[in-house]
């Protein structure tokens, strides 16, 4: 299942305190590349979302546990929807098909 996880680094939060974290849970191999599907910033900085895979939502706390202190996370299941599939869903529902 993927995750959308949107992060905000709290106030007292700086650029070096995430940056420590985030090496030292890579050194740790703890970040789990493989499982990151999408990691954005937002404009302005301290704030973004990653897009995550993982089959079962404890693993998801485990992965954003360590950084709990430094941000906080609103995290949200999701799935892929194809357009075009979609839109005729779409057509046949607002038909009253």
């Amino acid at each position: 299942m993927f995750y959308y996880c949107s992060f905000t680094w709290f106030p007292h939060v700086g650029r070096e305190m995430v940056a420590q974290r985030m090496v030292q849970q890579h050194d740790a191999g703890q970040n789990n590349p493989d499982k990151i599907i999408g990691w954005y910033n937002l404009a302005g900085g301290g704030a973004g979302f990653l897009i995550v895979k993982y089959d079962d939502p404890r693993e998801v706390t485990r992965f954003l546990s360590p950084y709990m202190d430094l941000m906080s996370f609103d995290v949200r299941a999701i799935y892929e929807l194809d357009y075009d599939e979609r839109i005729k869903e779409l057509r046949d529902l607002a038909s009253g098909s």
